[in-house]
């Protein structure tokens, strides 16, 4: 069965907005404006974003696949919370894949790449100056994504980006610990040196130490699981 041309713009249209809401979302997951287990209002959301219930309950729907949010029947749609042990093993997973990153990227990396990197590191500094995490955050964010993307494998970039969004919540916690964007910023400066360097065996090793550090401030040594 063909759509006539009415009826396809209209999915266009819905499809479009749904896509929109559900970026939405999860920039305000990413942020903070929405909490692990806070119930969503579809409601405010609604009136927030200036759109109808439907296009809302649509982008759960995909928040719900990528493992953002639950749906609880009769209950509502809800923020995923990791348990402890959950989050720290993302974080090992992410180690090995962000190690794999950097190898990957080393010996490809073009001046204008580094260049970029090091801008990402110049505005983190500059957030980290005037006490601003959610300045910090998104940043972070993008210079993580960066170093995957240039790096050019699909899957990897795939399998970071699922990682990224269950992993908001311990991330965020992680840099609001006194001093740590600062020490993350330092570990950050020294991939970069790294990957100008052509260094693929020194960045995969700075990329996945840094990783671990983060997840030797949250959870204690590798090997130690928390209670569920």
């Amino acid at each position: 069965m063909s759509l006539d041309t009415d009826s396809a713009l209209q999915l266009r249209r819905s499809q479009s907005l749904t896509s929109i809401i559900r970026r939405e979302l999860e920039r305000m997951i990413e942020i903070g404006e929405l909490s692990a287990g806070e119930r969503l209002n579809e409601n405010a959301l609604a009136a927030k974003l200036g759109v109808s219930r439907g296009p809302i309950r649509e982008a759960c729907r995909g928040l719900e696949q990528s493992g953002l949010v639950d749906v609880i029947v009769n209950r509502g749609v809800f923020i995923r919370a990791l348990n402890e042990r959950e989050a720290a093993e993302l974080y090992e997973v992410r180690a090995v894949l962000y190690g794999l990153a950097g190898r990957l990227l080393a010996p490809i990396i073009s001046d204008e790449q580094v260049a970029t990197l090091a801008r990402y590191v110049e505005e983190m500094d500059a957030a980290m100056a005037a006490g601003d995490l959610n300045g910090f955050y998104p940043r972070n964010l993008r210079f993580h994504e960066a170093i995957v993307e240039f790096g050019g494998n699909g899957r990897l970039i795939s399998e970071c980006a699922a990682i990224h969004r269950e992993m908001h919540l311990y991330r965020r916690r992680t840099l609001d610990m006194p001093g740590r964007m600062a020490t993350s910023n330092t570990e950050h400066r020294g991939i970069v040196e790294r990957l100008a360097a052509r260094d693929a065996a020194g960045a995969a090793a700075a990329l996945e130490e840094h990783v671990l550090i983060s997840r030797g401030a949250l959870f204690g040594p590798l090997g130690h699981y928390p209670d569920a």
